[in-house]
């Protein structure tokens, strides 16, 4: 892409920005008239290489228009050896945990998706913002509200841009979630019901409390809570919550192994939720008074939904939602648009489950 010539005329100026070969980001020049064109694609690093890493946000890397995986920060050398030459970036760009703030001189490094438990998020959030690159962290965001801010204090204070992993933003079925919520072509959504839940067989990070914050209120609730606040387009103004009796005590001896939950919004809807570490479930319906929509089964994967509003079936195309949302990241990045899914929005959420918790714990109803 060519670089703005100096001193361009009117004339020239239009074309350029009609071919794209310039940016506007609230009506400055992204970059000067004697700096380099920007990067067509940014590149990307991801920190931690477990199961999302490798079975979702590096084959979506594939797929992405405006973004490619550069480098990986890894605590095995040999697994990132091997995803340097899987994916044809320079075994230069593979990181260690304790190396990791040399990225901060590496030009090809201008994002980096933090995919670690959430335990973990503070700390290398604040590392990243403090080598200049922008990030995105897994959901959920930290594991307490004063570590969610923190996050927003230091990427502001370091101009970088923070995003929250909240795939579903992109998704379809849920984009039309919200295309009603804003229309009201059905009125607003007042009732709100749904489960999120799944068994698990054995011991895993996500039900240790330092390292997942909780149990299946931090892993899947979240969820539910993100879809009642795209359903009313609100923020929960207070919660009521009970922990199910533990069938599997021993496994689910520092976390809650079930939950229900409600929450009142201050538009008048109440939401009624279920999650949980030893059941089945993925569904979510909100109603309205002139309509209803309802996903029947797999409301909340990567893929497989199944649902309907009360003018029939839904038939929308399956995406790749994580190409999709890091790319949407990346455009933002590239021209200054604010992202939909930015770290306030996680601090939001883990303001929910705080309350969720202290609930469930004190057995009355607690304020967001």
């Amino acid at each position: 892409m060519p670089s703005l010539p100096v001193g361009p005329s009117r004339r020239d100026f239009i074309r350029l920005v009609a071919t794209g070969s310039a940016a506007l980001a609230g009506g400055n020049l992204l970059w000067s008239q004697a700096g380099p064109a920007p990067k067509e694609k940014l590149g990307v690093a991801l920190l931690g290489l477990g199961k999302y890493s490798a079975g979702q946000l590096g084959p979506a890397l594939k797929e992405t228009k405006h973004c490619q995986l550069t480098g990986v920060i890894t605590g095995v050398r040999e697994k990132g050896e091997k995803w340097a030459m899987d994916y044809g970036f320079p075994r230069e760009n593979i990181y260690s945990y304790e190396t990791m703030d040399k990225i901060a001189n590496n030009p090809a490094i201008d994002i980096v998706y933090v995919v670690t438990p959430p335990g973990l998020h503070r700390e290398f959030v604040e590392r990243v913002a403090k080598a200049g690159k922008h990030v995105i962290t897994e959901k959920p965001m930290a594991t307490s509200v004063e570590d969610c801010q923190a996050m927003i204090d230091i990427c502001k204070a370091r101009k970088v841009r923070l995003s929250v992993g909240y795939r579903l933003h992109f998704d379809l079925y849920h984009r039309e979630l919200v295309r009603l919520a804003r229309s009201k072509e059905f009125g607003a959504f007042t009732k709100l019901t749904g489960k999120r839940a799944f068994v698990m067989q054995k011991h895993a990070w996500r039900i240790e409390k330092k390292l997942g914050g909780g149990g299946p209120i931090m892993d899947l609730g979240i969820y539910l809570i993100q879809g009642a606040c795209m359903a009313t387009q609100e923020t929960p103004v207070s919660v009521l919550a009970r922990e199910e009796p533990k069938k599997k005590p021993d496994l689910f001896n520092e976390v809650e192994e079930s939950m229900r939950w409600s929450m009142n919004f201050p538009g008048g809807a109440v939401a009624d939720f279920f999650t949980s570490f030893n059941d089945n479930g993925d569904q979510f319906r909100a109603e309205a008074p002139r309509g209803w929509f309802e996903l029947t089964e797999h409301a909340f994967t990567y893929r497989g939904m199944k649902g309907a509003t009360s003018k029939g079936p839904m038939t929308f195309e399956a995406i790749n939602q994580q190409a999709a949302q890091m790319d949407d990241f990346a455009e933002c990045v590239k021209t200054g648009r604010e992202t939909p899914v930015p770290g306030e929005m996680g601090l939001r959420d883990i303001r929910i489950t705080t309350a969720i918790y202290e609930s469930a714990r004190t057995g009355k109803v607690v304020n967001v």
